[in-house]
């Protein structure tokens, strides 16, 4: 499977990375399917196994650390805090004093005693970023991380981490982890040039959609995709948006149908041609998922393919921006803050 650096880590990855979101309760997939699934990535020829404390309550982590075994180094491994798993009044955040708890927590799920890629979530507008890089920066020199990374952060608060670390001598976010998709392409207009110019790696996460790209979402017919299940208003057909997400899909499928690939390998193969792509997460429940995600590896798209997407969806902008799964920023959301 071919390979990428991530960004100027150092590091190289598999251009397809395992997200292991799905293995534990929120997949239903238990340890011997997660032995199975992991087994066979690694076979493939995937290095970056991506999962956070969140998933599935911390169930994740044990999973994939006991799926790796005797083989964790030969990969690289990739996990994420700031949200809250309890309902503790301190837990959750990025400061200092919690991702202190969390990453010692994740280290005893996963078995190990060091994590490659540790990311921070989502932004928490309520610690400063020199809190949290500061405390990065430790982990660091203390051998517990080898690089650390953000995930989901606005243009703005990624330009602000790396000038905060220039300026306070700290180490510096090394990645951004985004949802990025044919759907939501917004990030192609700032973070994805940001990227490329600060040398971040980027790993993305949701490239199907949350499951409008796996090709099971058809018009009149029930949704059952499993994602439904946790996003429900997503997935409400009757919405203008769902209806244009139907149109787009439909347009997809004949270029996939003329391609001799499937609607997901279109949707991975759009994805990864993106230059500033580092790895793309899949994140399979099957075998079968599996082994069809893997295919678009080795698929290339050509300029024509690419213009006919974006004769369908516009570059740089999001089919429905409302599906995007961010923290808000404080002076938008807050009315206290925008209006006195």
């Amino acid at each position: 499977m071919e390979q990428r650096t991530l960004g100027t880590t150092g590091m190289k990855t598999s251009v397809l990375g395992f997200g292991a979101m799905n293995l534990g309760a929120w997949g239903n997939v238990d340890q011997a399917d997660a032995n199975q699934l992991v087994g066979e990535a690694l076979d493939a020829g995937i290095t970056l196994f991506d999962t956070a404390d969140i998933y599935s309550g911390g169930e994740s982590e044990t999973l994939l650390g006991k799926a790796l075994g005797n083989r964790r180094d030969e990969i690289v491994l990739a996990t994420k805090a700031r949200n809250t798993m309890d309902q503790h009044p301190l837990a959750g955040g990025a400061s200092r004093r919690y991702l202190t708890k969390a990453l010692d927590a994740s280290l005893r799920r996963l078995g190990t005693d060091y994590i490659d890629l540790y990311q921070i979530h989502r932004p928490d507008w309520d610690t400063s970023l020199e809190e949290t890089l500061g405390a990065l920066t430790d982990f660091q020199r203390a051998g517990k991380i080898r690089n650390f990374g953000s995930s989901t952060f606005p243009a703005h608060t990624i330009v602000e981490g790396q000038w905060i670390a220039k300026e306070r001598g700290l180490s510096r976010f090394m990645t951004e982890q985004i949802s990025y998709s044919i759907f939501q392409r917004a990030v192609e207009a700032d973070v994805l040039p940001l990227a490329q110019q600060f040398g971040m790696g980027i790993l993305i996460w949701s490239p199907l959609a949350n499951g409008w790209l796996a090709g099971k979402i058809k018009r009149d017919q029930p949704v059952t995709a499993h994602r439904a299940n946790l996003a429900g208003g997503e997935f409400d057909l009757s919405t203008p948006e769902a209806q244009r997400k139907l149109d787009i899909v439909d347009g997809l499928t004949s270029i996939a149908a003329d391609l001799g690939i499937s609607l997901p390998e279109l949707a991975l193969a759009f994805v990864k041609t993106h230059p500033a792509v580092s790895t793309v997460l899949i994140g399979p429940r099957t075998p079968e998922h599996l082994r069809q995600n893997l295919r678009a590896a080795d698929i290339t798209l050509d300029d024509a393919t690419l213009d006919r997407i974006d004769a369908l969806t516009q570059p740089g902008t999001d089919v429905a921006p409302q599906d995007r799964y961010e923290v808000p920023v404080p002076a938008v959301a807050d009315t206290r803050l925008r209006r006195r």
